[in-house]
């Protein structure tokens, strides 16, 4: 590869939809020397909005601070929310669960194999049961009790960990908390939960022992952002896995994580690679 060419950024951006967008962008980037690797865009014909993420190297003359101030003037004149990232600098995403492990193992796993290329500055949990996963990886472990009566006191020391180590997105990996409405805003499009696929029809602490008391087919999975309304963020990625009829209550269960666990490092991995845009209540997502 040209030397001169071998650092790489990640532009991504929406906008109202009109002519002269992507002749703005590329025309900004080429005329800074960037070279376009990917580009991929999405008119939204519902909303009249645009979407682009656009993947290109930049000459080592100048740095992503420097791009970024200079494409001010051209996201201003087209009205654009929009991001540039460079795209070796990895993201540091903080783990939150209670006692299943399914989740954070898979995620730790992808990320030790560097197949999730992520930081992880610590895992924090409501429990204690999973600390020693944590030890095992050597990452930083919070317990943090919840009860109704220090929920407040417990999502303030949890905020004080994300401004600490610097968090730019926060992963409920089988959190088994609800939210308070003000820390969901706080985090809005910077956390993801997952779920299975049963809500709002199998509600409660064993919704798979309710969905083989009622022979589903089907079991699946829901990543998706965090929002004041349960369960119902924008959502990013789904998985789904069908069952016979044989299977017991526990190998459906078996089914779910294997769901879950799919659905969830999906959804993080294009979350931390610029691939997640927020439309509304839904989601573009550029793979």
């Amino acid at each position: 590869m040209n030397q001169t060419h071998e650092r790489q950024m990640i532009l991504s951006l929406t906008c109202p939809d009109r002519m002269g967008i992507v002749h703005a962008v590329t025309g900004f980037l080429v005329s800074h020397g960037c070279n376009i690797l990917s580009s991929q865009q999405f008119d939204d014909e519902s909303d009249k909005y645009f979407f682009m993420r656009v993947q290109a190297s930049y000459p080592s003359a100048i740095s992503v601070e420097d791009i970024e101030i200079a494409f001010r003037a051209t996201a201003a004149a087209h009205g654009m929310s929009w991001s540039i990232v460079d795209a070796a600098v990895r993201p540091r995403v903080a783990l939150l669960v209670s006692k299943a492990g399914h989740c954070l193992n898979d995620l730790l796993f992808r990320w030790r194999s560097d197949q999730l290329k992520i930081e992880i500055p610590f895992i924090a949990s409501n429990h204690k049961t999973l600390q020693p996963v944590a030890e095992a990886h050597s990452i930083p472990f919070f317990h943090i009790p919840v009860t109704p009566e220090t929920k407040q006191g417990a999502e303030e020391e949890l905020l004080a960990l994300l401004a600490e180590y610097q968090v730019d997105l926060t992963v409920l990996a089988r959190y088994m908390q609800v939210l308070s409405d003000s820390l969901c805003r706080d985090l809005y499009g910077k956390a993801i939960n997952i779920h299975h696929s049963f809500l709002p029809g199998f509600k409660g602490a064993k919704p798979y022992h309710q969905a083989f008391d009622r022979g589903v087919k089907l079991v699946g999975a829901t990543a998706h952002y965090v929002t004041a309304e349960l369960d119902e963020g924008p959502i990013i990625e789904q998985e789904v896995i069908r069952v016979r009829h044989d299977y017991t209550a526990a190998q459906l269960a078996v089914s779910g994580q294997d769901a879950e666990r799919l659905a969830l490092a999906r959804a993080v991995q294009w979350h931390a690679e610029q691939r997640v845009l927020i439309s509304g209540h839904r989601t573009v997502v550029f793979k």
